[in-house]
C-alpha cells in the first residue's frame, strides 16, 4: 500500500476536495433531520400512518450497519472509488424517494409508503459511505494536529443539520409545491430532490478534482464478518426501535431480537479473531485511547440526540410554535455549537492538546442539561435561549474531537476502519439515545397527562396522545375543540334521554363523575316526575282543603295567582247554594284533583325542556373552559415529562464525562499518517 504522504497534492486540489467533502458531510447529516417536518404531509398523501417510524428507521438501519464495511473497503480499494459509489447510491436513493407513489402501486414494492421505506433504506446504504470515507480522506490529507480545525468545521455540520433540517423540510413542504407543464410536484418531494444538484456538484469535484490518495492493495474482504455486523446491529436497532412501541420490552419478539443480536456479536468476535483481514481488527480495542474514545463517542451521541431531538417537541407542544419556528428557535444551540466546535478544533491545531477541551465540553454539557431540567410550561423563549446556548457550547467539542482522537490512536493502515468505527459508535449511540429517551418520555407522560389533563365527560381519554403526532393532537386548538364538542354532544344526547325518563340514561348520567351536580340534581330521587307528582298532590290537597272551607276558601282560591284561569272560571260557575252541600263540594274536589293530576305529563315535559335548554346554554361556556384547561394541562404535562427525561439524561452526560476524563492524551502526529503503529500508551 502506497504512502499518501508521498503524493503531490496541490492547494487547489485540497480546497476542492474539502469543498466536496463538506457538501457530502452536510447531505449525510441533513437527511437524518430534514424529513421529520415533512412526514405528516407525506403520510397524508401516501396513506401510511402505520409505517411512520420506518421511514426514519430504514435509513438509520442501513446507514449505520454499512459503516464498518465501507471503512474496510476504502482501506483496501481506495477512498475515491468507494466514496463515488456511496454518493451515487445516495443520489439514486434520493431520486427514488422523491418519486415514491408517483406511479401508484408497483410490483414487489407495493403502495407509495412501502416504496418510500425501501428507497430510504437504499438512500441510507449510500449515506453510510459519505461520513466514514469523508473523514478518512481528511485523515489521508492532513496530520492530526492540522486536522483538528477541519474537524471543527465538519463537526459543526451536525449542529447545522440538526437545526436547519426541520426548517428546510417544513419550508419545502409548506411552500414547495409547483406545477411543471401541468404536472404538480408536491412540496415534500423536494426534501429529497434537493440532494440531487448538491450531490451532483460534489460528485463532479470528487471524480475530476479529488486526488487518488490511498491506493488499496486489494485483498480479501471479510464478508462473513460484515454479515454478522449487519445481523447484530440490525437486530439490536430493531429491538430498540420496536420495543415499548409496537411490542412490550419483555415480549418474545423483543427478547428474541436481543438474543439474536448477542449471538451474532459473539460469533462476530470469534470470526474476527481468526480472519486473515478482519473487517474490524480487534487489536484496535487493545489501544486504551481508541477503546475509551469509541465508548465516549457512543455515550456522547446518546446524550446529544437525546437532548436535542426532543427540544422541538417542547417548543411545539408547550410553547406553541410551528415546526419551522422551532427550527429557528434552535439557532442559539446551533450557533454556540458551531463556535465551540470550530474554536476547539483551532485550539487543538495550535496547542496539540485535546483532553482539556473534551473535559470542559462535557462539563458545560452537563451544566446545560441541568439548566434544561428547569423547563416549565411558563418558560419564555428568552429563558430557553440561554439554556440552549450553554448546551451548544458543551456539545461542540464532542462533535469535533472524538474522530480526531480515534484516528490519531489507530495505526495508519486501519484509518478507514477506525473512522468507520467512530461513525458506527456514533450511529448506534444516537439510536440507543433516541430509544431510551423516547421510552423515558413516554413513561413520564403516562403519569403526567392523566394528572394534569381534564378528562372528557363520558370517559373520553384525551390524555392518550400519540407522541409522533403530539403537536397536531395536543396543540391544535380546533382539533381539541372539535373533540370536546363531540364528547359534549354525545353527553347531551344521553342527558336528554335521561331528562325524558330513559332509566338507563339516568343511571349513566348519575354515574358520570365528570358531569356537574347541577345536571344530576333534577334526576335524583325519582327525577322530575317524582318531584312534580309530589308538588301536584300537595297542591290538590291544599285545593280540597280550601273547597271544604266554603265561600271563604273559594275567595282565597280566586285570588291565588298560581291557579289556572280555567279552574277559576269553574269556581265562579258553582252556584252559591252548592257551597253548603258537602256532597257537591266533594264531587267538585274530586274533579279538580283529577284535572290537576292530569297535567303531570305536560308539566314534566315542560320542566325537562326548560332544564335541557339551561344545560345546552351552559355547554358552550363549559366547552370553552374545558378546552382552555386541556391546553394548559397538556403544556404542564409535557413540560414536566421533558424535565424528568432530562433529569435522567444527566446520568448519561455524567457517564460521558467520566469516560472523557479517562481518555489518555497522546501526542498528535505531525504527518497525515505513517505505516507504523499508533503511539504507545
Amino acid at each position: 500500500m502506497s504512502d499518501p504522504s508521498d503524493l503531490q497534492i496541490t492547494s487547489a486540489e485540497r480546497r476542492l476536495t474539502l469543498a466536496a467533502l463538506a457538501v457530502v458531510v452536510l447531505l449525510s447529516a441533513l437527511d437524518q433531520t430534514i424529513v421529520a417536518t415533512a412526514m405528516p404531509r407525506i403520510i397524508e398523501q401516501l396513506q401510511g400512518l402505520s409505517m411512520y417510524a420506518w421511514v426514519t428507521t430504514a435509513y438509520m438501519l442501513t446507514s449505520t450497519v454499512s459503516v464498518p464495511l465501507y471503512g474496510k473497503l476504502s482501506d483496501q480499494y481506495g477512498r475515491k472509488p468507494i466514496l463515488i459509489i456511496g454518493v451515487v447510491t445516495f443520489l439514486v436513493g434520493s431520486a427514488l424517494c422523491g418519486l415514491s407513489g408517483e406511479f401508484g402501486s408497483l410490483p414487489l414494492l407495493g403502495e407509495g409508503m412501502m416504496q418510500l421505506v425501501v428507497f430510504r433504506a437504499l438512500q441510507g446504504l449510500g449515506a453510510g459511505a459519505l461520513m466514514t470515507v469523508s473523514m478518512a480522506v481528511m485523515a489521508d490529507m492532513y496530520p492530526p494536529r492540522e486536522r483538528g480545525k477541519l474537524f471543527g468545521v465538519f463537526g459543526s455540520m451536525f449542529g447545522l443539520a440538526t437545526v436547519v433540517g426541520p426548517f428546510i423540510g417544513g419550508f419545502f413542504t409548506d411552500h414547495g409545491t409547483v406545477s411543471l407543464a401541468g404536472y404538480e410536484i408536491a412540496g415534500w418531494r423536494w426534501v429529497f430532490y434537493v440532494n440531487l444538484p448538491l450531490g451532483a456538484l460534489a460528485l463532479f469535484m470528487i471524480i475530476y478534482r479529488m486526488p487518488p490518495l490511498r491506493k488499496g492493495g486489494g485483498g480479501n474482504i471479510d464478508y462473513l464478518g460484515a454479515l454478522l455486523v449487519v445481523i447484530a446491529a440490525t437486530t439490536l436497532l430493531l429491538a430498540l426501535t420496536l420495543g415499548g412501541t409496537h411490542y412490550a420490552w419483555d415480549s418474545s419478539h423483543i427478547l428474541g431480537l436481543f438474543a439474536i443480536s448477542a449471538m451474532a456479536l459473539g460469533i462476530f468476535i470469534w470470526v474476527e479473531q481468526h480472519a486473515r483481514e478482519p473487517i474490524l481488527p480487534l487489536h484496535l480495542f487493545s489501544i486504551p485511547t481508541f477503546r475509551l474514545a469509541t465508548l465516549g463517542s457512543f455515550v456522547m451521541s446518546m446524550a446529544f440526540l437525546g437532548v436535542v431531538m426532543f427540544m422541538p417537541l417542547y417548543m411545539q407542544v408547550v410553547q406553541g410554535v410551528s415546526a419551522v419556528q422551532s427550527g429557528v428557535a434552535l439557532l442559539p444551540l446551533m450557533l454556540t455549537l458551531i463556535v465551540s466546535s470550530i474554536g476547539s478544533g483551532r485550539i487543538v491545531a495550535r496547542t496539540g492538546k485535546y483532553k482539556g477541551l473534551m473535559i470542559s465540553g462535557a462539563v458545560l454539557l452537563a451544566v446545560g442539561v441541568w439548566s434544561l431540567t428547569g423547563l416549565t410550561a411558563d418558560t419564555t423563549q428568552a429563558d430557553l435561549t440561554w439554556r440552549l446556548a450553554l448546551t451548544g457550547l458543551g456539545l461542540g467539542p464532542a462533535q469535533t474531537l472524538f474522530n480526531l482522537v480515534i484516528q490519531n490512536a489507530a495505526p495508519s493502515s486501519n484509518i478507514g476502519v477506525a473512522t468507520s468505527m467512530s461513525q458506527f459508535s456514533r450511529g448506534i449511540g444516537s439510536t440507543v439515545g433516541v430509544a431510551i429517551f423516547g421510552t423515558l418520555l413516554t413513561h413520564a407522560l403516562t403519569t403526567e397527562l392523566p394528572k394534569n389533563v381534564p378528562q372528557l365527560p363520558g370517559g373520553g381519554e384525551l390524555s392518550q396522545i400519540d407522541l409522533s403526532h403530539a403537536q397536531s393532537q395536543a396543540m391544535n386548538v380546533d382539533n381539541i375543540r372539535a373533540r370536546v364538542q363531540t364528547a359534549l354532544d354525545e353527553r347531551y344526547h344521553v342527558i336528554e334521554r335521561a331528562y325524558n325518563e330513559d332509566q338507563r340514561a339516568v343511571e349513566e348520567v348519575l354515574a358520570d363523575s365528570r358531569l356537574p351536580e347541577s345536571i344530576k340534581a333534577p334526576l335524583r330521587d325519582g327525577g322530575l316526575r317524582a318531584k312534580t307528582h309530589d308538588e301536584l298532590v300537595e297542591r290538590t290537597d291544599e285545593l280540597v282543603t280550601e273547597l271544604k272551607a266554603g265561600t271563604r276558601g273559594r275567595d282565597r282560591l280566586l285570588d291565588d295567582p298560581d291557579l289556572s284561569l280555567a279552574m277559576k272560571r269553574q269556581l265562579e260557575n258553582i252556584p252559591a247554594r252548592a257551597w253548603n252541600e258537602p256532597a257537591v263540594i266533594a264531587g267538585v274536589a274530586a274533579l279538580f284533583r283529577d284535572s290537576m293530576l292530569a297535567t303531570e305529563n305536560a308539566i314534566v315535559a315542560k320542566r325537562a325542556q326548560q332544564a335541557l335548554q339551561m344545560v345546552k346554554a351552559g355547554i358552550g361556556a363549559y366547552a370553552n373552559k374545558l378546552v382552555a384547561d386541556i391546553q394548559r394541562g397538556v403544556k404542564v404535562a409535557f413540560a414536566a415529562s421533558i424535565s424528568q427525561m432530562l433529569q435522567r439524561a444527566l446520568w448519561i452526560v455524567g457517564l460521558a464525562l467520566l469516560v472523557v476524563v479517562c481518555i489518555p492524551e497522546l501526542p498528535l502526529r505531525a504527518k497525515p499518517h505513517s505505516d507504523t503503529a499508533a503511539p504507545s500508551e
